[in-house]
């Protein structure tokens, strides 16, 4: 099933898919912490087309944050797959780590998207709100299953009523990174 040609949106509108972001739903990964609750991306768009990423999660009452770029893949293609990189650890930028985002599924309000990758490892759900309906969830899941993603890896992310605001106390020693190169 993984050899199957993965569909990706095309034409995605990058001035409407700009702003915050809220991870409903993602496969576990060792580039996040286990205990990570309130994951969010915020995208802002840079004079030079590219996207600015920060991704932030609390962990133990605590934001941790990494920031990076986005940018087209193929600046010809009108499929939205991106490349997003980020240098780690990020309190010492020396090794540029680069990813690959494609956008498999966005509604046409832009309220919620379905991002995967071409190996099929990582998958995410993402909405404009911190909670999604159900009926959607499992829709987007469906999405991701008929596009070759072992979908009982997706993992809900505990989200809050209320977001964190980014006046938190932060983690300021990159702790986050270290143990995410070390696995855990």
């Amino acid at each position: 099933m993984a050899s199957k040609v993965m569909e990706v949106v095309k034409n995605l509108d990058l001035k409407k898919y700009i702003g915050r972001w809220y991870e409903i739903a993602s496969f576990p990964s060792r580039f996040q912490p286990k205990d990570g609750a309130d994951t969010r991306a915020t995208y802002t768009l840079n004079q030079d087309g590219t996207i600015h990423v920060l991704n932030e999660t609390w962990c133990n009452g605590k934001r941790d944050y990494i920031e990076g770029t986005a940018y087209k893949a193929d600046p010809k293609s009108d499929e939205a797959k991106l490349k997003v990189k980020f240098y780690v650890p990020p309190f010492l930028p020396v090794i540029p780590v680069v990813g690959d985002y494609w956008v498999l599924y966005i509604d046409e309000d832009y309220q919620y998207a379905l991002i995967g990758q071409p190996s099929r490892r990582y998958l995410w759900i993402l909405c404009r709100r911190p909670h999604l309906d159900d009926e959607i969830y499992n829709q987007l899941v469906e999405k991701g299953k008929a596009e070759g993603y072992d979908v009982s890896k997706l993992r809900k992310t505990p989200q809050s009523d209320s977001p964190p605001s980014e006046d938190g106390p932060k983690d300021d020693k990159g702790i986050w990174w270290i143990k995410s190169i070390l696995g855990k």
